[in-house]
């Protein structure tokens, strides 16, 4: 009787968590909600697992409580540290330990099973999808931070035969897994498949450059959502079955929208190596150089002052300068001349879906100030002014015009249709993709150098003296 109470309350709690993560995530699609939307999540996540703390087949809550606080301590000291510029790593590094946890508890699972009882085919299968699928997503995620924090190269790393390699690398993984689930496979079998994927995921993120993080990062989040699936229904455990299903499709939808926002299919972010061509060099077709026009804090100031209809454009330059609170003084100051001011926001804009919302919405921007990229687009004719923030190969209006670029097709902000462009940079680097940016050279284009938290207040500042 008393088991039976208890199944019935984890099983009633596991729906009520379900539905509360499912609210959550249809929350975060907006930067208005996206704040309830996480609180709804965490609740539901925590119910989950505070009743998982019920079974009966728990050995000892002194080691899970260890766990929880020493990890619960990384956890918060990171948060508070990270900067906002590192939360897309931060992410992905955290992805990578859903994943890799994911693997070893199926592995685990395994080790357990195999002792006690016959492993069924089922169950074998979803011990292999679970521990490779995780291994894989850890491995690529370890990677992808690396990259992001500039541990090693964000260039593509590649091999001769690195294809060949890899489809060996995967074929022996599918004659490993066939042998558990058919038999006669040992635990010794399962560990060499966790071995063989944890060198695929390093292999199959290696050649993929750093402008491409954004789109493995999520890709990655979808594959960890799709380990922890399977290693619920090795331990038959609901609960996360539905949280890594919604995980996976989610990471699977946000990963089919960038690659539509970069005009890249997810085979060619994999296996294309984008960026690693030369940069294109400052020359016009005919051979001659081409002209950079500058200016100044306080003539652009003057361009503002008397503009009606201001855009501005952020990039990851405003979060690697931390900005954000210097463009919103300069956003207040431009409304109080009754300039109507928007912030154009591209899907893959900084290094991670939503970076510049939550940059933007960490200054106290309103939300109904942030337009997405295919609302804002029609505004540029009819703007006077676009200011651009540390954005790059998104404003580069190669992607429309020139068909030999490598991000020909790419949906870009459409910056130099403004009667007036004023471009906020360190200096002439590339971007991501590592060519030029045309932008840059049109006649309408001028270019104030410097970082940017320290030109939009020399913006501000010089505003209030016009």
């Amino acid at each position: 009787m008393i088991l039976d109470s208890r199944a019935s309350i984890v099983a009633i709690t596991y729906i009520v968590a379900s539905v509360l993560l499912i609210l959550g995530l249809r929350r975060l699609s907006s930067p208005a909600t996206a704040r309830s939307g996480n609180m709804l999540a965490g609740i539901g996540v925590f119910m989950a697992l505070a009743v998982t703390l019920l079974d009966r087949h728990i050995v000892s809550y002194w080691e899970i409580a260890l766990g929880i606080v020493f990890g619960g301590a990384i956890g918060i000291v990171s948060a508070r540290k990270v900067q906002m510029t590192a939360m897309p790593q931060m992410v992905g590094l955290l992805n990578g330990l859903g994943g890799g946890t994911a693997a070893l508890v199926s592995v685990s699972e395994y080790l357990r099973l195999s002792q006690s009882a016959h492993v069924g085919a089922g169950e074998g299968a979803s011990v292999v999808l679970g521990t490779t699928i995780g291994a894989v997503s850890f491995m690529g995620s370890v990677v992808a931070f690396a990259k992001l924090q500039e541990l090693m190269s964000g260039k593509p790393f590649q091999f001769p035969l690195q294809r060949v390699v890899n489809a060996l690398l995967l074929l022996a993984i599918i004659v490993l897994g066939l042998m558990v689930v058919l038999g006669p496979g040992t635990t010794t079998t399962v560990w060499i498949i966790f071995a063989v994927a944890l060198v695929l995921g390093t292999l199959l993120v290696l050649p993929i450059g750093g402008g491409d993080m954004p789109v493995v990062i999520s890709t990655l989040n979808a594959l960890t959502g799709c380990a922890a699936a399977f290693t619920g229904l090795v331990l038959h455990n609901q609960m996360l079955v539905v949280a890594g299903i919604l995980v996976g499709a989610s990471g699977s939808l946000l990963t089919i929208l960038m690659g539509r926002a970069m005009n890249r299919s997810l085979a060619n972010v994999m296996f294309g190596a984008f960026g690693a061509g030369e940069a294109a060099t400052a020359v016009a077709a005919g051979g001659a150089p081409r002209t950079v026009r500058q200016t100044t804090a306080e003539d652009a100031a003057i361009a503002l002052a008397y503009a009606r209809k201001v855009i501005i454009v952020p990039g990851y330059g405003l979060a690697v300068a931390e900005g954000q609170h210097a463009v919103r003084e300069l956003a207040q100051e431009l409304e109080r001349r009754g300039v109507d001011v928007k912030f154009a926001i591209h899907p893959v804009a900084g290094r991670m879906p939503g970076h510049m919302n939550v940059l933007l919405a960490e200054a106290n921007i309103p939300y109904d100030q942030l337009v997405e990229m295919e609302q804002v687009n029609g505004d540029f004719d009819s703007t006077d002014v676009a200011l651009v923030v540390g954005a790059n190969d998104v404003v580069n209006p190669a992607a429309r015009e020139d068909p030999a670029s490598p991000i020909y097709g790419m949906p870009i902000l459409d910056v130099d249709k403004a009667r007036n462009v004023v471009v906020l940079k360190r200096s002439m680097g590339h971007g991501f993709a590592g060519i030029d940016n045309a932008l840059f050279y049109r006649d309408r284009t001028r270019m104030l150098f410097g970082d940017a938290k320290k030109s939009l207040s020399a913006l501000a500042e010089a505003l209030k003296g016009v």
